[in-house]
């Protein structure tokens, strides 16, 4: 393939992993892996190493834009970071481990999945605006973890507090412990935490997610890049490419209601799990 149309067709890519990232807060990379390992014929630690950095463009492009919409709960997020760096730093030794084992097939049937296994949730509550019934517990009222904010598609504002933190830190964990393994910064699980089990409305679910995946995704990306796993030539066009898709979506989510967001990212999920899942059994 010549240089720059594999260079164009990266960034392309990009922009779409980008938009879908900063939209749902799954933060692109469940888009570039797949495709990178698909498309392309890259092997997995490439891909996750790839993914990581691509990470840490949408992070940086929408984080500050989320926080000047006043849609991410900063307090929320670096508390829940106390989890999911330490998980980061095991799941990248543990891809570094079993890449030398030769076991890259069997990560890649293992992320495809993962990704499964977050579709049930996401269909079950695909109706939902506003979560309903929220209780905190102790530790959210002692810590101040609530906040507010204007929704310009209803035009009124949205209160929120976060309900169940003790299961959302083990959630959180492992979601790091998935982000540095797969390089997909696990933004669904992350979503799932602060949606599920905080109860958080969805965009703030989604913008915080967007936030805590750049900080998650440096931990990973430190240890493969250690390992020689990231790519420059691979990285850096998908990067540029979704920093910009990522800007797009950043300003397009305020407009969007929650339930929108919810329902955007279970069909391209599925399609890309299913096929990450036969590429790894060595199907066409």
């Amino acid at each position: 393939m010549d240089l720059l149309v594999f260079v164009l067709l990266l960034i392309l890519t990009g922009i779409a992993a980008g938009l879908l990232g900063s939209l749902t807060g799954l933060g692109g990379a469940v888009v570039v892996i797949p495709v990178l390992i698909v498309g392309f014929g890259a092997t997995f630690p490439v891909a996750a190493g790839a993914g990581l950095i691509t990470i840490l463009a949408t992070s940086s492009t929408t984080g500050s834009a989320y926080v000047r919409d006043q849609l991410t709960d900063l307090r929320i997020g670096m508390f829940f970071e106390i989890a999911t760096v330490p998980g980061a730093i095991l799941g990248a030794t543990a891809t570094v481990l079993l890449t030398h084992a030769n076991l890259n097939a069997a990560l890649s049937v293992a992320l495809g999945i993962v990704l499964l296994g977050i579709l049930p949730g996401s269909v079950r509550r695909r109706h939902e605006e506003l979560p309903e019934g929220v209780v905190p517990d102790r530790r959210s009222k002692s810590l101040g973890l609530y906040g507010e904010y204007r929704d310009p598609v209803t035009g009124r504002s949205v209160r929120y507090e976060a309900a169940d933190t003790n299961s959302a830190l083990g959630v959180m964990f492992g979601a790091g412990v998935i982000s540095g393994m797969f390089g997909i910064g696990a933004g669904i699980f992350k979503v799932l935490a602060l949606d599920h089990y905080l109860r958080l409305p969805m965009k703030v679910s989604t913008s915080t997610s967007n936030f805590m995946m750049g900080v998650t995704a440096a931990a990973g990306a430190g240890v493969l890049l250690a390992a020689g796993y990231v790519n420059p030539f691979v990285a850096a066009p998908a990067a540029m490419g979704t920093a910009l898709g990522a800007y797009v979506g950043s300003r397009v989510l305020p407009g969007l209601t929650n339930r929108s967001v919810r329902l955007i990212v279970v069909p391209v999920v599925a399609a890309l799990a299913i096929e990450t899942i036969l590429r790894g059994l060595g199907l066409p």
